[in-house]
């Protein structure tokens, strides 16, 4: 079965158990004898001249989001390109033949999304040769005008993506209301809640940066212009900047100014980046500047070590200590929690130590979350008022019954999620956006963080990418190859502890239904002998019983709430303090 768009609702998340079917019909290639020769891929004019890169380039692709529909396209003939995420877009809509799908790889696209991969694909191939002949049409000045005028985050949006790239209409989307969003530089203190003199970090004009890398879609490399290093060369910093939903931006950096600093936690921002807008005139916040670490996510560090054989315990209790010590900090100190725990967020310093990263609040997926969470997060996906306009089929009765349920969990959830921007009024003083946590006291956010603690330590111990293999999501250059809770290299010492953490740990629908390729099938079949509607079937099934025990589990936590019976820890799992001395304990003994 394909894996695009129409796969999330269907299989990916909790709406599949209120799919009916059947399944659209599966993307054929007709043969040739059955098509019109002005149809045929025998007709020159049908086929794809070359998925060449041009002889000189004038972008590069260096990433995407997932779902292939958000492209990180960076211009390589101006001298100077301020960091503007002026990404390309490409609707589903965009691409109607399926022999095009198929030969730009858009499956494969949706789950990678490096650049080193990225560019390996048909797909951004395509979008260079178009790109470079939309830019020749009408000029690099006329480009670089284009980015002194438009918004920030505006949208390269190609309406089309046809077989001839010199017929891809391509379209300007100037993104007003995102600076709309952006808080302005003048009352950010008062905005963002800070305590009285508060010192904010220096503010810097967008113009000043130049790109470097464009990373992810919220992380830019970037140098700053007249900026010299230690040893003579450009300064290179981590921007963070959101291009939607920039409410997160402000939680994340409201967060970074208000911690306490803890030597395995991201220093705070040292600069803001400001932007004049276009519309109304003020001067906005459009990111921070953050200390650059270059060894990397640990996420590709322990498979790489771990293949080569240079994975050392000593190092491994090192980073896992560190981890668990900056976490108790968050809790403990910082008062916060941390609900993005997994391996793309823990970097390595230049002397190879831990520094978490990320404190949007957002919160991780599925795979990576404790089952009281998801069980939350399950509701939500159900009670959304947006369903409807993602073409899913939950009958509007069982909407309502989720939003009730959710309702209970957390009064307005419904007025906090459809909260646009950062400064739009927040029910009840909620302090963020995540709801599942936020529904969640005290006890259980610990319980919670603990469980996520204990992934990410199987991860360090075992040298693996992710506690899966096959993610939907995303692919890795350095695959898993042994799943979560399956012990191979971990010191016998800490697999107790590591299981204790993870108590009530429930399967995940990888156990079930697994990505080989760019295709979902049933775990237990190979690719070609697995049909759409087998995995569809399964899917349906699987998340019925999830969202069934989801419901009862709830359902159990409201009763005991309610008659005062309720602990925060019905697992029993370890507390972070526990967590810390037992690691310190093994790591004084080895």
């Amino acid at each position: 079965m394909e894996l695009d768009s129409a796969s999330i609702q269907h299989v990916i998340h909790p709406t599949a158990a209120f799919s009916l079917g059947p399944w659209p019909p599966k993307r054929k290639i007709t043969a040739p004898l059955d098509v019109s020769w002005d149809k045929s891929q025998l007709n020159p004019k049908n086929r794809i001249d070359s998925l060449e890169f041009p002889a000189k380039p004038l972008w590069e692709i260096q990433g995407c989001t997932g779902l292939a529909t958000q492209f990180f396209a960076v211009p390589l003939f101006l001298p100077h390109i301020p960091p503007m995420r002026f990404d390309v877009f490409i609707p589903d809509e965009a691409v109607t033949s399926p022999v095009l799908r198929d030969l730009l790889e858009l499956d494969a696209a949706f789950h990678t999304k490096d650049g080193p991969r990225l560019r390996r694909l048909g797909i951004s191939r395509h979008i260079v040769r178009a790109l470079q002949a939309w830019v020749e049409t009408m000029g690099h000045e006329a480009y670089s005008i284009l980015c002194r005028k438009l918004p920030f985050a505006s949208r390269i949006i190609f309406d089309t993506l046809p077989v001839d790239i010199r017929r891809t209409r391509i379209s300007i989307v100037p993104t007003y209301y995102v600076e709309r969003e952006l808080l302005g530089w003048a009352r950010l203190d008062q905005t963002l809640g800070l305590a009285p003199g508060s010192l904010l970090p220096e503010a810097v004009d967008i113009s000043r940066l130049s790109i470097v890398q464009e990373m992810y879609d919220s992380v830019c490399l970037v140098r700053m212009r007249d900026q010299r290093g230690e040893d003579g060369t450009d300064k290179l910093w981590i921007l963070k900047a959101l291009s939607s939903s920039t409410k997160y931006l402000f939680v994340e950096l409201r967060n970074l100014l208000q911690m306490e600093p803890h030597p395995n936690v991201i220093a705070r921002p040292e600069y803001l980046i400001t932007k004049r807008c276009l519309f109304g005139g003020k001067t906005a916040v459009v990111g921070f500047l953050l200390a650059f670490h270059s060894n990397g996510s640990v996420r590709d560090t322990l498979p790489l070590l771990r293949v080569h054989g240079r994975l050392e315990l000593r190092e491994q209790v090192k980073w896992a200590t560190q981890l668990t010590s900056a976490v108790l900090h968050i809790a403990e100190r910082c008062h916060m929690f941390y609900p993005d725990l997994r391996l793309d967020n823990i970097l390595l310093s230049d002397c190879r130590d831990i520094v978490m990263i990320d404190f949007e609040q957002r919160g991780v997926w599925a795979e990576f979350a404790s089952p009281e969470v998801n069980a939350i997060e399950y509701v939500r996906i159900l009670a959304s008022a947006d369903l409807e306009e993602a073409n899913c089929t939950i009958p509007e009765e069982a909407r309502t019954h989720f939003a009730a349920l959710l309702n209970r969990l957390l009064p307005d959830w419904d007025v906090l999620q459809a909260c646009e921007g950062y400064s739009s009024p927040r029910p009840h003083g909620y302090a963020n956006y995540n709801i599942a946590w936020l529904a969640l006291d005290e006890t259980e956010r610990e319980a919670a963080m603990v469980y996520m603690l204990g992934r990410v330590l199987w991860c360090i111990f075992e040298g693996q990418s992710a506690p899966h293999t096959a993610a939907f999501w995303q692919s890795y250059r350095y695959e898993p190859d042994i799943e979560f809770p399956a012990f191979r290299m971990t010191p016998c010492g800490l697999r107790d502890l590591i299981d204790r953490c993870t108590r009530g740990r429930r399967d995940v629908l990888s156990s079930l239904i697994v990505r080989r390729g760019s295709r979902l099938v049933l775990r237990d079949r190979d690719r070609d002998s697995c049909s759409a509607e087998e995995v569809l079937r399964a899917a349906r099934e699987w998340w019925r019983s999830e969202v069934e025990a989801a419901e009862a589990f709830l359902g159990v936590r409201e009763e005991r709430k309610a008659a005062g019976e309720w602990d925060g820890n019905p697992f029993k799992r370890p507390r972070l303090r526990e967590v810390l001395d037992e690691l310190e304990q093994f790591r004084d003994l080895t």
